[in-house]
């Protein structure tokens, strides 16, 4: 079993990953929050009252599903759920582990706890990779408390965790840790003799690269200040400045305030360049998002948003492609799903545009709040309910699945609004083909008006 667990010592207090550090650890593992309060971002979590403070303050046997981005903390709570309640610390990796493995570490818990009474923090990293019969092996360890199950997961534990899992543990999401977190975690890192020691400085161009980089994550964030540390020490400085930040990590710094001006301008940019049908332009102003740490989902939103409004049905599988992407993000995270941001950015460029549905809606909105509405057309109305016959409600409707073609001659708007025209089809794309459908469609369904 060498390599699929981590045990801690077996002495009191031993049983958590803070416990077990070392100089030669790396800075992630060195800097990890050893108590709940120290633990950056997730206020949620912390409060007082809040289910998680209760369990480890209470100390009562309970298993947790965490849910979050990676760097949020999820296998620092573990340790801390183990630390601060005096239980042993277990972790199986689900990328490495098979049912074999967790059967073994849940009996030889059980046996602890006949033996000498002390409980077991199972720690499961990445749960949703566990095939449904690796999971099942969990349970009984769960239902009769023989382990405190932490499991942890990047992925929508509704799609990837079995029911009986779910049910029998308290679900906890992170969320991801904001600019202002990472800069908290990169500062007690330099000053704090777990961390650098104050051995070396770092400026603030330095430091605002590293969080732009760190896209919310602490590890990765005191992954690369310690390679940033490393840098400025084989140049024999004590200050880590932004060229020895961007050697560090092999990124130029981007020039990029996601709360300022940047931000919109170069949004701008990418959307009117996409709207301009250059895919190239499109593709440079999506990679310095990227590459500024911009929230993907945003990006993703924003992708939504122009299938419809500059494209339409000139491309009907424009919007099908734009949400495909939105749901790849949230499925797969960064950086990986840079690639379906790509995909997306580059079909709704090359793709024809129209901004007809765009036209289409604001019309319509516009004559509804400039008060023409008017009644229902009698015959379009309810017939369902006792009474309606006698008001003439749904009287003289015609089917249009009975008419030829499948189209009825009659009125369906308000007489306010009769001969409105909001939609008109480009010529562009497919939409050259609604558009002559349309225009047919119409004179059928107006006849002589």
């Amino acid at each position: 079993m060498d390599g699929l667990f981590e045990v801690a010592g077996s002495a009191a207090g031993q049983g958590s990953l803070a416990g077990n550090t070392h100089a030669s650890a790396p800075l992630a593992v060195r800097m990890r929050p050893r108590s709940l309060d120290e633990l950056v971002g997730q206020g949620q979590l912390r409060a007082d009252g809040s289910p998680l403070r209760q369990l480890i303050d209470g100390n009562r046997p309970m298993s947790l599903l965490l849910w979050g981005p990676p760097g949020t903390g999820k296998t620092t709570i573990a340790a801390i759920l183990s630390g601060q309640t005096g239980r042993d610390f277990v972790e199986i990796s689900a990328v490495a582990a098979g049912v074999k493995e967790v059967r073994a570490a849940i009996d030889n818990a059980r046996r602890q706890l006949a033996n000498s009474g002390r409980e077991t923090v199972l720690f499961v990293d990445e749960v949703h990779r566990f095939s449904k019969a690796q999971q099942d092996a969990l349970l009984p360890g769960v239902e009769n408390r023989w382990v405190s199950l932490v499991a942890a997961t990047t992925e929508n534990p509704f799609f990837s965790v079995i029911s009986p899992l779910l049910s029998r543990s308290l679900m906890v999401q992170l969320e991801s840790l904001s600019d202002a977190d990472i800069t908290d975690v990169l500062d007690r890192a330099v000053t704090d003799e777990r961390g650098l020691g104050g051995a070396v400085s770092i400026d603030d161009d330095a430091r605002d690269h590293l969080v732009r980089l760190a896209g919310g994550d602490a590890r990765r964030a005191l992954t690369y200040l310690e390679a940033a540390a490393g840098a400025a020490g084989g140049k024999g400085s004590v200050v880590i400045d932004l060229p020895t930040a961007e050697t560090a990590v092999d990124r130029a710094a981007v020039r990029y305030d996601r709360q300022g001006d940047q931000h919109y301008d170069v949004t701008s940019a990418f959307i009117k360049s996409i709207r301009g049908s250059d895919a190239d332009a499109a593709l440079h102003y999506l990679a310095r998002m990227i590459e500024a740490g911009e929230d993907p989902r945003f990006i993703a939103r924003r992708l939504v948003i122009l299938a419809s409004e500059d494209i339409g049905l000139a491309d009907p599988n424009a919007l099908t492609t734009a949400v495909a992407a939105a749901q790849a993000v949230q499925l797969i995270g960064m950086p990986e799903a840079q690639l379906n941001l790509a995909h997306a950015v580059i079909a709704l460029a090359v793709a024809p545009k129209s901004n007809a549905v765009t036209n289409a809606i604001f019309a319509a909105i516009a004559d509804v709040r400039a008060g023409k509405i008017g009644p229902v057309p009698a015959h379009l109305r309810d017939g369902h309910y006792a009474g309606a016959k006698k008001l003439g409600h749904a009287q003289g409707y015609k089917y249009a699945h009975n008419e030829p073609f499948g189209i009825a001659e009659q009125q369906y708007a308000p007489d306010a609004v009769a001969d409105a025209t909001y939609y008109q089809p480009t010529a562009l794309g497919a939409e050259a083909t609604i558009k002559e459908r349309w225009e047919r469609v119409r004179r059928l369904i107006r006849g002589s008006r």
